[in-house]
This record gives structure tokens, C-alpha cells and sequence, in this order.
């Protein structure tokens, strides 16, 4: 049954499972106004705030924000540690928040090159909050989807050289398994801000069979009515997964799949 949140008829039984989100046009948001980029970074973790108070309000389980690629440690050194600074003054600001809505936090990425004071603060919010259920947080930090994949193959490379695992059970599911993502589902939507049209080395493997939704706006302009119109979008979606159109019906009884 469809309800109607903030004026969009959102059916709440078909939301996505997992949205992944490219959060992308902080630096252009400040230039335009004359304001330095850390400004346009600040103005970006408001709207992070923004979209998951969203995501929280209308029961979306799984939310990914990729928030410092591992090519962003190539950036001025300057914009890196405001950056970092913005990271650990956002997780103190949100504690009880988080806290109270009962949101897990995780980590997607390489934690080694996060300052440690920064990283220590993320250790211990992922520790409080491991057991909540209500939605999970995901942080792509210091993330690369090349680099995940390398690391994966790495790792099931050296189970089958110790002679713990088969060459022959090397398939999708093993290397899932050993994927930072390891337990989360697949994201069933990947939004991007900012007008640009690509994924920017974000979930290359998960994102196999995501809907893409890409938003002219700039991050720190980005909504909760915007992420509202990229899940009704997905909803209006038809997603066959390599099948026909017959067989996705004849699968579900009647109407698109969403999972």
C-alpha cells in the first residue's frame, strides 16, 4: 500500500534495501558562493545529517555514504586534514543521535591512513553500536572499489596457497565474502550527486546490478525531498535482472521486482 511522506506517494513494502550514495559537489557548492572548500565540506556533513534522519524516517535498512575516496589522500594537504577534522567532529556531533535512533555503524575501506584520533573515535562508535538494528550506517572511508577487489583477491589467494580453500570454491559468493561488504546486501540504488555520470571507483562489483539515479544538485543542496523522488524512481523501475519481462512477472505473481 502506498503512502503519501512529504507529498510523494512512497510504497513503503518496495523501498530499496540498501542505497549507496556518491555524495559529490562540495568544493563547486563553496566556489560558486565565494567560500572556501572546507565551507562546502561543513555544508555537506548537514546534509549527510539531512538524509539519514530520511532514510531513517521511512525504513531504509542500509545506507552507504562515500565520503573520502582513496584518491582523495592525493588532495591539497590542507582540504585532507579539514577534511579528517570534519570526519571526527561529525562522529561527537551525531553520538547521541546515533545512539537514540539505534543506528549501526560500519566502516568500508582502509583504516591504516585515517589520523588516529580521528580513527580511534570511529573505532569506538562502531563498537557502541554494533548490536543496534534499526539501520545500518555504512562509511566508506579511505574506499576504493579497485583496491577492495585487489585486497579480496589477495586474500582468497592466500587461503587457496595454505590450502584452505579450493581453487574451485573461488566463486561469487567467497569473494563476497571477503569484500568489505561482506554484511550487507547489494545496493539496490547508487545516487549520485553533482551532474556528474559516472561511479567514481564506488562498489564497482556490488553495484552489478543497482538503478542509478544521478541529481544535477550539489551535495551540500541535496534534500530529503530529493532522495524521496530518486526512491520513487526506483520504484517506478522494471528490474529484470537479465531476465524478460514475463519472467520477472511470472517470478513476483504480478508487477516489477525490487530485490
Amino acid at each position: 500500500m502506498e503512502s503519501k511522506y512529504r507529498g510523494l506517494p512512497i510504497d513503503p513494502q518496495r523501498l530499496p534495501l540498501h542505497i549507496g550514495i556518491v555524495m559529490d559537489g562540495n568544493g563547486r557548492w563553496a566556489t560558486t558562493r565565494g567560500l572556501s572548500r572546507n565551507e562546502g565540506h561543513r555544508a555537506g556533513s548537514r546534509a549527510v545529517r539531512r538524509v539519514v534522519r530520511c532514510c531513517r524516517s521511512i525504513g531504509i535498512q542500509n545506507l552507504t555514504l562515500f565520503a573520502f575516496s582513496a584518491q582523495n589522500w592525493g588532495r591539497p594537504k590542507q582540504e585532507v586534514e579539514a577534511l579528517m577534522s570534519l570526519l571526527g567532529e561529525f562522529i561527537l556531533k551525531e553520538w547521541d543521535e546515533i545512539m537514540d535512533k539505534r543506528i549501526r555503524v560500519i566502516h568500508l575501506g582502509e583504516s591504516r591512513r585515517i589520523p588516529k584520533e580521528v580513527r580511534e573515535r570511529l573505532r569506538v562508535l562502531i563498537q557502541a553500536t554494533r548490536h543496534h538494528e534499526a539501520m545500518t550506517l555504512a562509511l566508506a572511508l579511505s574506499y576504493g572499489a579497485r583496491e577492495e577487489l585487489i585486497r579480496a583477491t589477495r586474500t582468497l589467494c592466500q587461503r587457496v596457497q595454505r590450502g584452505k580453500l579450493s581453487p574451485n570454491a573461488v566463486d561469487e559468493a567467497a569473494l563476497g565474502r571477503v569484500l568489505y561488504t561482506a554484511k550487507l546486501p547489494d545496493p539496490d540504488l547508487i545516487i549520485r550527486t553533482g551532474g556528474d555520470l559516472r561511479l567514481s571507483n564506488f562498489l564497482l562489483w556490488q553495484a552489478a546490478y543497482a538503478e542509478l539515479w544521478f541529481s544535477p544538485k550539489l551535495w551540500p543542496d541535496f534534500a530529503a525531498k530529493d532522495l524521496l523522488e530518486a526512491v520513487l524512481e526506483f520504484q517506478r523501475r522494471n528490474r529484470r535482472f537479465g531476465l524478460t519481462d514475463e519472467q520477472t512477472i511470472a517470478r513476483e505473481g504480478s508487477g516489477p521486482i525490487n530485490d
